[in-house]
């Protein structure tokens, strides 16, 4: 039955709300770890009452998840029961009232003009052969130039870049579409890719009578494009070439520098939360704490009356 329910809950998440790949795999992997938890104590999901779903996420304390975690899981088991209640499964929301352990407000990591422009100089060098090495500058550019989320960046279509443009078509969560305007250095190490890339192509169409890839970081991965993880990997390479702890960096580490060195430029909050692709301008307001916890590191380090 719990099987039953998840994958139909899924399965309306995808159909009616076009929900992104990556989210139905967190809402499935929440589920699961929750309908295992009731399955050890002899409960189904159609039994379970209030006092198991809290139960279950003091049991999640327990084990030490995050509470930005345990906040999701409980957000999860909320969404699985509604559906449930919509579709007659159930006649009650187990989990509606219960209130969750809340997120940790935390400042988004981000990168200083100097190190961002490290790393663009050295994406250019990183990689094990010359299409690696253009292929790593083009991303880094990019993303940079654009604040693309990592999934956007890495299944952009090769049609988006064609004819030099000046602005990207992205397709991003939910589906939501928007125009995100490019630099010109990103403009031209789009252009010199495109050109590698298409020469790439015409050879191993010529030779093995391989199809042209539809996506513009194309491989042989399953998915067909360039995967989050390998970036990931990558970019961790390519701070450390440039000289910097990777720790500090991921690709998201790039879309907050974006964001952050536009408002630090005098960018007006609400054209940066159309370029992000915020749905809602409290979550691009974090970027203005930033800047004053910038501001006040800068005064207690440099002001002479903050010393000790």
């Amino acid at each position: 039955m719990s099987t039953r329910w998840i994958s139909g809950f899924l399965e309306a998440q995808a159909a009616e709300l076009d929900a992104a790949r990556n989210t139905l795999l967190a809402y499935g992997r929440d589920l699961k770890d929750f309908d295992e938890w009731l399955a050890r104590h002899n409960i189904g999901m159609d039994t379970a009452m209030r006092a198991d779903v809290e139960a279950y996420l003091e049991w999640c304390n327990a084990q030490g998840l995050a509470r930005a975690t345990r906040a999701r899981r409980l957000a999860s088991i909320r969404q699985l029961y509604r559906f449930a209640f919509e579709e007659g499964f159930r006649a009650d929301n187990p989990a509606i009232q219960i209130k969750g352990p809340g997120k940790t407000k935390r400042l988004p990591k981000t990168l200083g003009v100097d190190e961002i422009s490290a790393m663009l100089e050295q994406a250019g060098s990183s990689g094990r052969n010359a299409t690696e090495k253009m292929r790593n500058s083009c991303m880094m550019e990019v993303l940079y130039a654009t604040g693309l989320r990592v999934s956007e960046l890495v299944t952009l279509p090769v049609a988006a870049a064609r004819g030099d443009p000046q602005v990207l078509y992205v397709r991003g969560k939910g589906g939501k579409e928007r125009l995100v305007p490019l630099s010109r250095p990103a403009r031209a190490a789009l252009a010199a890719w495109l050109q590698h890339r298409d020469a790439l192509e015409d050879i191993a169409l010529r030779e093995k009578g391989k199809p042209r890839s539809p996506y513009l970081f194309p491989s042989w991965s399953k998915a067909g494009h360039i995967t989050r993880q390998n970036f990931f990997i990558t970019i961790k390479r390519i701070a450390l070439d440039a000289g910097i702890n990777p720790d500090k960096v991921t690709p998201h580490t790039l879309r907050h520098a974006f964001a952050t060195h536009l408002l630090e430029n005098g960018a007006d909050l609400r054209a940066i939360q159309l370029l992000l692709g915020h749905s809602d301008l409290s979550t691009t307001e974090i970027y203005t704490h930033v800047i004053e916890a910038r501001l006040k590191e800068l005064v207690l380090e440099h002001h002479p009356m903050a010393k000790d």
